[in-house]
């Protein structure tokens, strides 16, 4: 495994980082707790020393499964990365939307990131991770109901409290980086990007790389997408997000897997899996500093954390950013 240092900070993140949505099963039709533990400590062995979860996975769910997958493993050698700013509990705040939560139940989310709010997140998430910090705590969603000084001067407050190590924030844009950044030292923005979602290189790349802010890209195998595993007339289970999104029409499965048909070469030529292939361009990218990926088995969880055993020469990056600029997809 390979690390990267976060900002101007002694903050190193494994490049893979487990992101533990999936493991909490709210949105990705349930979960089985022992393989998502079995998951993270499979990635552990490989040198992944970085999970990101958030409370509202499962509504608590993912925090627990990460709290028990990390027992007995010695603090300093993993870093967790939470989040706040979404209510499931608390009717306050922007509403986002209505969903179901593990047990079939109707909840309703709400996007809140008042002072006391955060507080109390803060402490719920000590408890259910088992730990007395949180190496990076991020608000999950912009919040127009709290002011951004008020929210991150919450989270001052708990880094000088020792709950906290470093702030940062989640799709923000570069105007909300810009107004967090008086409050607090803000060290990265986690936000999604992926060779089908690359809005950010338009505005937020160039001022995080200009003011020394990271990027931790979020779903960079689009949801299972850039993996070359679904073919057209793929089938969701019951509760599973992704059937609700356009990237997974049958038109848009297609063109996609005749993209990764055009870039598998490479793959093969490394012993890579697509999916491997699709991490490494999205670490080579400017600006991007870390990958969190998924996964809900130790195979997947394996076969991410390997990736990083390779790499792409700038020709190679050249060649699939190349075929990857005629890939259209229908909205």
């Amino acid at each position: 495994m390979k690390y990267r240092k976060i900002a101007n900070t002694d903050l190193s993140l494994s490049e893979v980082t487990f992101g533990a949505w999936a493991a909490g099963g709210w949105m990705w039709g349930g979960t089985q707790g022992s393989e998502a533990i079995e998951a993270i400590r499979a990635s552990y062995s490989l040198g992944v020393t970085s999970i990101d979860t958030a409370p509202i996975y499962g509504q608590g769910t993912s925090e627990e499964i990460v709290g028990e997958a990390i027992k007995g493993i010695p603090r300093d050698r993993f870093q967790i990365l939470t989040k706040y700013g979404m209510r499931w509990d608390l009717k306050k705040g922007d509403f986002g939307f209505s969903s179901k939560n593990n047990s079939g139940d109707d909840i309703d989310i709400y996007k809140y990131a008042g002072k006391e709010s955060i507080i109390k997140e803060c402490e719920d998430s000590l408890k259910r991770l088992g730990t007395d910090y949180i190496d990076l705590y991020q608000i999950h969603w912009p919040d127009s109901t709290t002011p951004i000084e008020e929210s991150m001067e919450a989270v001052a407050r708990l880094i000088k409290q020792g709950k906290v190590r470093y702030a940062g924030v989640s799709n923000y844009n570069a105007k909300q980086l810009a107004e967090a950044e008086k409050y607090v030292d803000v060290v990265s923005n986690q936000v999604p990007y992926s060779m089908v979602k690359r809005s950010i290189e338009e505005e937020l790349i160039p001022y995080c790389l200009q003011n020394n802010k990271s990027i931790l890209a979020y779903s960079p195998l689009e949801r299972g997408l850039l993996t070359g595993k679904m073919k057209p007339g793929y089938k969701f289970s019951n509760g599973d997000h992704r059937s609700e999104i356009s990237f997974f029409k049958d038109e848009n499965l297609k063109r996609t897997n005749d993209f990764l048909y055009l870039i598998k070469p490479i793959a093969d030529e490394k012993n890579l899996t697509i999916g491997q292939l699709v991490l490494l361009w999205t670490l080579a990218q400017p600006g991007i500093t870390i990958a969190l990926v998924g996964a809900r088995n130790s195979e997947q969880a394996i076969v991410n954390a390997k990736a990083i055993e390779s790499s792409l020469s700038s020709e190679e990056v050249s060649l699939i950013s190349g075929h990857l600029a005629n890939l259209q997809l229908v909205s």
